[in-house]
């Protein structure tokens, strides 16, 4: 009796490692932009996806090898945001996946990067679970977090709380953080390459549109 409960056990747990989670329960997994730079010089099928709008890509700049894809799209839309005031983002690019599914396989590495982090883990669960295999958040993005950053929740609140009482200059600022803090290849130049695919269609087509 023992022996077949060992047996009826065995079964099932092999029956339980075989079964594949769905994409859409799986968490992409979590780089930072150091360890993607170095995946895009060593992994074949590697690359790096900007999905932060086209005046960041252009502006603020963006790495070299990067294409661009925006996941959210600009506004001249001025609202309050706390003390501040800022324009807004309007709704989302209903085509993100459309048009990745177009120029990549599912089965390449994608390196999602936006300004923090904020924007990529959503538009990487997105990828996840319209079947892409093989995502990673780049978490520190860009430019990264407004300074003092901290993971730990009470950490995070009680050094931002004081050196925003003690005026540090650099309070705030995205400075520490991120591919431009590591010092990685970056430009302003667009280079056609790696535009926004709609981007690439002549004014013309898209009046006729």
């Amino acid at each position: 009796m023992k022996k077949l409960l060992c047996i009826l056990f065995g079964f099932l747990i092999c029956l339980a490692a075989s079964i594949q989670v769905p994409a859409s329960a799986q968490e992409p997994k979590h780089i930072l932009s150091l360890e993607a730079y170095d995946m895009l010089n060593t992994v074949p099928n590697t690359y790096l996806i900007d999905i932060r709008t086209r005046p960041e890509y252009q502006l603020i700049g963006h790495p070299l090898m990067a294409y661009h894809f925006p996941y959210f799209f600009w506004t001249g839309n001025l609202a309050t945001k706390g003390e501040n005031c800022e324009y807004q983002l309007n709704g989302k690019n209903k085509s993100f996946v459309q048009e990745i599914s177009k120029k990549f396989q599912k089965t390449n590495n994608l390196l999602i990067l936006c300004r923090d982090g904020t924007r990529s883990i959503l538009a990487a669960r997105e990828l996840l679970k319209n079947g892409f295999k093989n995502i990673y958040n780049v978490k520190d993005g860009f430019e990264g977090q407004p300074f003092p950053f901290f993971e730990d929740g009470n950490r995070h609140k009680f050094y931002r709380q004081l050196a925003k009482r003690n005026k540090i200059p650099t309070y705030d600022h995205r400075r520490f953080y991120g591919w431009q803090w590591w010092g990685l290849p970056w430009t302003y130049e667009i280079n056609s390459k790696y535009i926004y695919p709609p981007d690439k269609i002549p004014k013309e087509e898209k009046k006729k549109k």
